[in-house]
């Protein structure tokens, strides 16, 4: 498959995978505050199947847990699916810091 290398480009905010030195594909993200929001992943046609989406995603997830100062929210479908198929990171999402889900205020009548 190749050597894959997946880094933090802070000027174009996203996550970038590359193999044997080719771009490959990224996660793009926004920050604010204390939140790291993802919002777009994309792999390259020439490289799907691979499984280099989820190698992309699982290390930025490591790094953020490796920065441990951001929660992740994500409007990123794959991010999403990825999160919802790893409970181990479930600690980074946002509101999920406990490990459980926030559980919602039912006193409102509706």
């Amino acid at each position: 498959m190749g050597q894959t290398h997946v880094t933090d480009n802070k000027q174009a905010h996203r996550f970038e995978i590359s193999v044997d030195g080719e771009p490959a594909g990224f996660a793009d993200y926004m920050l604010a505050d204390d939140l790291i929001v993802f919002t777009h992943t994309e792999v390259d046609d020439a490289f799907a199947g691979r499984g280099l989406g989820s190698q992309l995603v699982r290390a930025a997830m490591d790094d953020v847990r490796a920065e441990g100062t951001r929660q992740v929210l994500t409007t990123c479908s794959f991010v999403q699916a990825w999160l919802d198929h790893h409970p181990d990171y479930t600690s980074l999402r946002y509101g999920m810091s406990s490990g459980r889900a926030p559980v919602p205020d039912d006193t409102q009548q509706r």
